[in-house]
């Protein structure tokens, strides 16, 4: 089963879609987008799909996006990189802890991407990226560049306040970013096809790499093992 039918969307030859509109809103159009990203990747999502998909022409879809290239920055820009405003943001009002921030980076990002449609967009980057060095060049420059210097800013933040030892923070990134790109991986991937095998409790899982991030897994100094 497709992923647009397990969301309740519409087949394409269903009442629903056989009544073209004339216009669309851009949303509407990117959220078809989004599906068919997702459902099919990069290469073999075509323009006339997205369309059928929206319930428009075709034409009325390269009026908003000229090209499927186009279409794809937009969905990249509604669904994740539009998104750091408010990151940003809620990085400056932080008043806890940067321990409890690290935690929260990584629950919140888990809610507001992992767990939606939206994290499928990293599968299509990881296995797609040579194929299309420009939309790779444009997922980096709008998502992993500012997700990156946001995640520096946090550790700086936890050394400025004497909270961390000297890190070297350049590289300390990959041990936040790398155990939720591994989840979302899971998602779309082998976990998508055997979930009994490989069930996973992304709070569970969460938690579990923030306490090893935070507290390593050494036995400190006066410390009693279980």
């Amino acid at each position: 089963m497709s992923l647009g039918k397990l969301m309740g969307v519409p087949a394409d030859d269903s009442p629903a879609r056989r009544g073209r509109r004339k216009e669309a809103r851009p949303g509407e159009l990117l959220d078809a987008a989004l599906d068919l990203f997702v459902e099919k990747g990069f290469a073999a999502t075509r323009s006339e799909e997205v369309a059928a998909r929206a319930g428009v022409s075709k034409g009325t879809l390269f009026l908003y996006f000229p090209t499927k290239e186009e279409l794809f920055k937009a969905v990249v820009r509604e669904n994740i990189s539009g998104r750091f405003a408010e990151w940003n943001e809620e990085f400056e009002t932080f008043e806890g802890s940067t321990p409890d921030m690290v935690r929260y980076c990584m629950r919140v990002w888990w809610e507001r991407i992992g767990a939606t449609r939206a994290s499928g967009i990293t599968k299509l980057i990881i296995s797609e990226a040579r194929n299309f060095p420009d939309i790779a060049a444009f997922y980096h420059q709008e998502v992993i560049a500012p997700g990156t210097k946001l995640v520096q800013r946090i550790l700086e933040r936890g050394m400025a306040r004497g909270e961390f030892g000297a890190i070297d923070i350049e590289y300390t990134v990959f041990s936040i970013v790398a155990p939720m790109v591994y989840l979302t991986m899971m998602k779309h991937s082998v976990g998508a096809c055997v979930p009994q095998d490989f069930e996973v409790d992304p709070e569970r899982y969460v938690n579990t790499q923030v306490d090893n991030l935070l507290h390593g897994l050494c036995v400190r100094a006066g410390e009693k093992q279980a």
